[in-house]
């Protein structure tokens, strides 16, 4: 007993070790320090990584510890990079593609990699039956835009002093993939700043416990069945044993679809317009994630309004291409694979062995059916719209081509985006409304989206129609809609109207001068994650930047959780009461 009590509190000497070597790394480059404090955290650093190699190679000589085989690979791969930067390190050693490692930026990342390491080591262990689902997911993007905040509030974070409520804001911004800024991020936040906005967005974008919760289990090889219930309710996964296997496609997509659009936007920037290469790559990357993520952050202080990407259409092709599929969800990019995959295999069968199939199965199923639908008919809706209304206002100074572009750009960002190519204060009146429905709507469920999302509108207008024909039952595509789903949709869609209609109510009063329909687009924009603003954002008072800060919370983790994760749950009665019909109409 004493042996595994000594064992384990080994183990927390390279957690606590390498937490340490994190905040040391954190203070060195968030504050100016003196020559000494430097030189002293490389030297803890260098201690932290020896100590995180010994705990790499240790867990494999004890059969209790021993990870997982298919953790073997990814060892590999740390243990490989953390022994390069430390030879890298050694006197009279030269090797010219790799002196870049000599930087102490690769040591920081090293030490970080045996923090990660550590950390996900330990066993995952929610209460199922203490904390439900909801809670856990709220309480995680509580936690991180707090810690967010305090790190923005680091002198070497930002060009000039930041206030508490800024940084909240901005963090807040950034974790729920919001986009409204207070404060220029282009200009006010330095590139140490602007990476940790970065960071939330990512964060903020998957969710901390996609993060948490798969790398527990892939580092462990096992979790409690209570971890696998709450994965199960987060991922929306009936089978438990597909949670972690869904977790593990989630996070491989995000960063190949993001790495994509990374090499794709560093095809499309003309060197003159960025001349450094550094910068070219902070920027691809910065805007990749951003789009992907669907948070409507740019390094750009105009965005990509600005005068030398204003015309780069390419650019805005891609960055709406990766908000699309940032937007329609991980369930329909995994549905829309197989169905590929299943339509390829059939033509390589017809091609090859001359035999059709006669069955057909249902591959592309009734989600992906309605959710590709409703996003591509609300594309075109208001693109078609945008088109029609800006042609000589602020589409007039492009072409023909362009005004194409910038029109579908328009209508593609508003689903929760937040980029913007044109001067958003100088749209007409009827734009602005149809800005307003999209963003109300939003992305598709499961997404890095915000907004009612796409497939409540879809049921609420299919109910509604089922009603006008007379109908007792809402069908589509030879299926049946369960009547909880009907519920839920018109549930989250009259809670959305009450939380807006608070937040604008809110903003009258503090806010009044600033315009009904400018407080309403606010609070719309808000509320749906989408982040474009008519420009009033940084002129509200603290007591409408705080309104606005609840407003995108609410907006990123629903109402609907919110109601979930604190009203208390009633059992399930074994009975049922007569039913009788109210008058409606």
């Amino acid at each position: 007993m004493d042996s595994k009590k000594t064992i384990l509190r080994l183990r927390t000497i390279p957690r606590l070790a390498s937490l340490a070597g994190c905040v040391i790394i954190l203070i060195t480059v968030g504050f100016d320090m003196p020559v000494w404090f430097k030189n002293f955290s490389i030297s803890l650093n260098l201690i932290v990584v020896y100590i995180g190699l010994i705990s790499i190679f240790s867990r494999y000589f004890s059969k209790k510890s021993r990870p997982s085989f298919k953790v073997f690979d990814i060892d590999v791969i740390f243990t490989l990079y953390i022994i390069t930067t430390l030879i890298m390190r050694l006197e009279g050693i030269d090797f010219p593609m790799l002196n870049f490692l000599r930087n102490d930026r690769w040591l920081n990342l090293a030490v970080i990699l045996v923090l990660i390491r550590e950390l996900f080591a330990l066993r995952m262990n929610l209460k199922y039956k203490q904390v439900n689902t909801a809670q856990v997911f709220i309480f995680s993007f509580l936690i991180i835009i707090l810690l967010g905040s305090f790190m923005l509030m680091l002198p070497n974070a930002t060009t000039a002093n930041i206030s508490y409520l800024e940084a909240l804001f901005t963090s807040t911004s950034a974790v729920c993939v919001t986009g409204l800024a207070v404060v220029d991020t282009a200009t006010f936040f330095t590139p140490f700043g602007q990476g940790i906005i970065l960071f939330l967005i990512q964060i903020g974008g998957l969710g901390i416990l996609t993060f948490v919760s798969y790398f527990s289990y892939f580092f462990m090889g096992n979790a409690s069945y209570e971890s696998h219930m709450v994965l199960s309710e987060m991922t929306n996964n009936e089978t438990l044993g597909e949670v972690f296997n869904t977790l593990k496609k989630i996070i491989i997509v995000t960063f190949s679809i993001e790495l994509l659009g990374f090499m794709l936007i560093m095809q499309s920037i003309d060197n003159a317009v960025i001349p450094r290469f550094s910068e070219r790559v902070f920027f691809s990357a910065f805007h990749s994630i951003s789009s992907f993520c669907n948070a409507g952050f740019s390094t750009l202080s105009s965005g990509l309004y600005e005068s030398t990407f204003k015309y780069n259409y390419t650019l805005h092709l891609i960055v709406a291409a990766l908000i699309i599929l940032g937007g329609i969800g991980f369930p329909i990019i995994f549905n829309l694979w197989r169905y590929i995959k299943n339509k390829i295999f059939n033509l390589f069968k017809l091609i090859v062995y001359k035999k059709r199939d006669t069955y057909r199965p249902w591959v592309l199923n009734l989600n992906s059916k309605i959710i590709l639908m409703s996003t591509l008919m609300l594309i075109l809706f208001g693109m078609i719209f945008i088109y029609i209304l800006e042609y000589n206002n602020t589409l007039a100074d492009h072409g023909m081509y362009g005004k194409i572009v910038t029109a579908f750009f328009g209508s593609v960002t508003t689903r929760t985006a937040g980029f913007n190519t044109v001067d958003m204060s100088a749209l007409t009146l009827p734009t602005v409304m149809i800005f307003i429905f999209l963003m109300w709507i939003g992305a598709s469920p499961a997404s890095t989206g915000g907004g009612i999302k796409t497939s409540t509108m879809a049921l609420a207008l299919l109910n509604i129609l089922s009603l006008a024909k007379g109908k007792e039952r809402v069908e589509i595509y030879g299926r049946e809609i369960s009547q909880i789903s009907i519920n839920k949709a018109f549930t989250i869609i009259i809670l959305s109207i009450i939380v807006i209609s608070l937040s604008v109510f809110g903003l009258v009063i503090f806010d009044a001068e600033k315009g009904l329909m400018n407080l309403i687009f606010e609070s719309v924009s808000a509320y749906s994650t989408v982040g474009l603003t008519r420009g009033i954002t940084a002129e509200l008072s603290n007591p409408g930047k705080i309104i606005i800060i609840a407003t995108m919370f609410i907006g990123r983790v629903s109402m609907l959780t919110v109601l979930i994760a604190f009203v208390k749950k009633v059992a399930h009665k074994k009975y049922s009461y007569p039913t009788e019909e109210i008058l409606i109409n």
